[in-house]
């Protein structure tokens, strides 16, 4: 494997997870140079660097970066910091292993962006839910995982992204897109993701819905299948209902299948398939209501206008805004307990560029 950076952003309110993390981010960083950038509370903070002291390099987001989606802060702090070429982005529930790292290491090579598959495991009920949405994406198309694979130079090249927004990974999906950036669909890297609580997959469905108004052909879809189905029903078309049933079973098994899916995906989860449509058509109503008539959504303590921008415009706003990620080429390396390079805790006096607003819908 050749040089590998790992940005981890994070924002914990408890440490409930902190002995499983910390095991991973010990096996991590035996293999990879790894920078955890920390949102969460000041108490958490010191508890989080005591007990990773000597594994990863651990900062908190800088503080220039002022954006409302808290993730995007910590992905650019932790691009500012990481040294290699090749650097992996993943949230702070995806488990890399050896071969994967070393796979997504390879396919960096030839692209500026790779995006792989993630798969929950283990597999409760909700989870088997929440990979239907995965299984009809990739059906359709490719899924948007919790991790990314990046060129630390096209990243510097584009200016970093927007974190005005609450579909953050699509926003750099279509800024690395809109600079010309070549991106590769790895649809048969699988990488481990831990399901959520149970609690918190309830939290997220609306939200989730929210994001699908930056893509305005699917959200049309998920808004018609209420009054369709509706209709069907008092027809007595019960048939029709059925039908529609099984083809979002099928179109989610295509995408079960596809590049050897099935290896991590149970078939049951495409029996989730319907379910999941249900409960994305519902959801979609109140989500159109909170952005037309409520501003936004809520998320993280502030109400989220934009999902994501389209491509178009993106290439050109971020030449006009600057970049987000440029420093002064100071070196504040030192080599570290565990041998692996650690910046000091200086702040970088460059004034940083922000990208204005912009709350168009997509």
């Amino acid at each position: 494997m050749t040089d590998l950076d790992y940005v981890l952003p994070l924002r914990w309110e408890d440490d409930s997870g902190l002995t499983e993390l910390t095991g991973y981010l010990r096996w991590l960083g035996s293999r990879v140079r790894v920078i955890v950038v920390d949102g969460s509370p000041p108490a958490l903070f010191d508890r989080h660097a005591a007990r990773w002291n000597g594994l990863v390099l651990h900062v908190r987001p800088d503080a220039d970066l002022r954006f409302a989606n808290g993730k995007v802060n910590g992905v650019i702090t932790g691009m500012r910091l990481a040294r290699a070429e090749h650097v992996v982005i993943a949230d702070d529930d995806v488990r890399y292993g050896a071969a994967e790292l070393a796979r997504m290491d390879t396919l960096l090579e030839t692209a500026d962006l790779v995006r792989p598959q993630n798969h929950f495991d283990p597999l409760p009920w909700h989870a088997r839910w929440d990979t239907a949405r995965m299984l009809l994406n990739r059906g359709f198309g490719a899924d948007y995982p919790g991790t990314f694979g990046v060129r630390r130079s096209a990243f510097l090249k584009m200016g970093g992204y927007d974190g005005d927004v609450l579909f953050e990974n699509l926003e750099l999906i279509r800024t690395v897109r809109a600079n010309g950036g070549r991106e590769h669909r790895a649809h048969d890297l699988y990488v481990r993701r831990l399901p959520p609580s149970a609690g918190r997959f309830w939290s997220q469905r609306l939200r989730q819905a929210y994001d699908d108004l930056a893509q305005p052909p699917r959200m049309l879809f998920f808004l018609a299948v209420l009054p369709v189905s509706a209709v069907a029903l008092l027809r007595r078309r019960y048939g029709a209902v059925l039908t529609g049933a099984a083809v979002c079973v099928g179109v989610a098994e295509i995408g079960r299948r596809r590049a050897g899916g099935r290896r991590v995906f149970p078939f049951t989860a495409s029996l989730f398939a319907p379910v999941w449509v249900l409960e994305r058509a519902v959801c979609s109503w109140p989500a159109l209501v909170a952005r037309f008539l409520c501003g936004g959504i809520p998320y993280a303590g502030h109400r989220m206008l934009t999902a994501a921008h389209p491509v178009r415009g993106l290439g050109e706003r971020a030449q006009r805004s600057g970049s987000l990620v440029a420093r002064n080429p100071v070196d504040l390396c030192e080599p570290s307990q565990n041998g692996l390079a650690e910046e000091r805790p200086q702040r970088h006096s460059a004034t940083v560029a922000r990208p204005g607003s912009m709350t168009s819908p997509s």
